[in-house]
């Protein structure tokens, strides 16, 4: 069997011989373990720098602040240049704060460091999302987009079990120094292989910022910072939930993580085709439903261990299946100003992080059991999904009375 039978072809199935689109994948999975190594190895840091875990907890904050502000104020300075080379400056940067973050000796600068590699983080997403749209095939616009995000998924399977591995029998800094190189081959191969795209001459960024004076972004917004954070309301205290409620020991979170990883990716690409063959309207609203449906069943067999992991696959698959969807929603709704806009849908990912992961441990610091948080989330998903019920009426007050997946 050749290498070309090996390697390539899976690659060019993968991408639709789109070897653009795998060059932000790459980028993807820098981004994800950046976001979701700190997670694994904060016990490690916490005794490096002999300070609290809650303390060392503000590492993971100040990135997602970083996230919030650098989504749209990133996007706006960099909007007159060409998205190839937008890219590739957001994942130079990726390289130099993450090697920063690895060689600052002391708690200050590390603050610093983080909330300085967090600034690319939605921009890179927003613009990649846009990118990834124009360098699909007609109708296949969400599923180009799935593949960008699949670098957060392979992040979560592959990429964050061996970094928290390196941080705990070697050195937390060498997990950091692994994501910079991460982000150097990444910010390669977007210059060699992403196809050139003209930067929008005609839209400056002043004039991008009118696509908020139309009450739809705001609504794709709220359906995201909101909608989005059940799933955040879940996975944030599911190590406990297994663990107490389940009866799971913690030597099995790892792998309990590796199955929600799992899930997720089977999600992220099931929900782009969905999205490609229904609309990402209609996906968006039936996967808030579906989130809604599966937090409260959680809550219902999570004592039992079969259905629990079950749950966990299926609740993983749904959280990451409306990624897609509600990007390419977005850049929809936002033409001429798509960047800024689908930017900005990032931001509002990282509001429901907080959102979701503040609201669903309320509950449980008043002493009721684990499984509140899913009745917290469920509720923040059915909250999304009546903005998309708004969103639908929006658009046609007649629609939303016919069929739910009538063409």
């Amino acid at each position: 069997m050749t290498i070309n039978n090996l390697i390539l072809k899976p690659i060019q199935v993968l991408s639709g011989n789109k070897p653009g689109l795998l060059t932000l994948m790459m980028g993807g999975l820098a981004i994800g373990m950046t976001e979701f190594m700190m997670m694994g190895v904060l016990p490690d840091v916490a005794n490096t720098l002999q300070v609290s875990i809650p303390a060392a907890g503000h590492l993971i904050s100040i990135y997602a602040l970083g996230v919030v502000i650098g989504a749209p104020l990133m996007t706006g300075l960099a909007s007159s240049y060409p998205p190839k080379k937008i890219l590739v400056g957001m994942m130079l940067l990726f390289m130099i704060f993450n090697t920063l973050f690895a060689l600052a000796p002391n708690y200050g600068l590390l603050l610093v460091a983080r909330f300085f590699a967090g600034l690319p983080h939605g921009a890179f997403f927003g613009i990649g999302a846009v990118v990834a749209s124009r360098l699909a095939d007609p109708g296949k616009e969400a599923r180009a987009v799935s593949i960008m995000f699949a670098g957060l998924t392979v992040a979560n399977i592959i990429g964050v079990p061996i970094g928290t591995y390196i941080g705990h029998h070697f050195s937390w800094r060498m997990s950091f120094m692994v994501i910079a190189a991460v982000s150097l081959i990444a910010a390669g191969s977007i210059k060699s292989w992403l196809p050139e795209i003209p930067a929008n001459k005609n839209t400056g960024f002043k004039d991008s910022l009118r696509v908020f004076t139309k009450a739809e972004p705001w609504l794709i917004i709220a359906i995201s910072s909101i909608g989005t954070g059940g799933l955040f309301a879940w996975i944030s205290y599911i190590a406990p939930l297994m663990t107490e409620v389940a009866g799971f020991s913690s030597n099995s979170i790892t792998a309990i993580m590796i199955i929600a990883g799992l899930g997720m990716a089977a999600g992220n690409f099931i929900g782009g085709r969905i999205a490609d063959r229904f609309s990402p309207l209609k996906t968006t609203s039936f996967l808030l439903l579906a989130m809604a449906v599966s937090l409260l069943i959680i809550s219902a067999v999570t004592q039992y261990k079969v259905p629990a992991i079950t749950m966990t696959f299926i609740t993983g698959a749904i959280g990451f299946a409306v990624i897609a969807p509600m990007q390419m929603l977005m850049i929809q709704a936002a033409k001429g100003s798509e960047m800024l806009a689908s930017s900005s849908l990032q931001a509002s990912a990282n509001v429901a992080n907080a959102l979701g992961a503040y609201a669903g441990g309320l509950p449980i610091a008043a002493g009721f059991a684990y499984t509140s948080a899913e009745y917290v989330g469920a509720v923040l998903a059915l909250i999304g999904f009546g903005f998309c019920m708004i969103l639908i009426w929006k658009k046609n007050p007649i629609k939303i009375f016919r069929p739910y997946f009538q063409k």
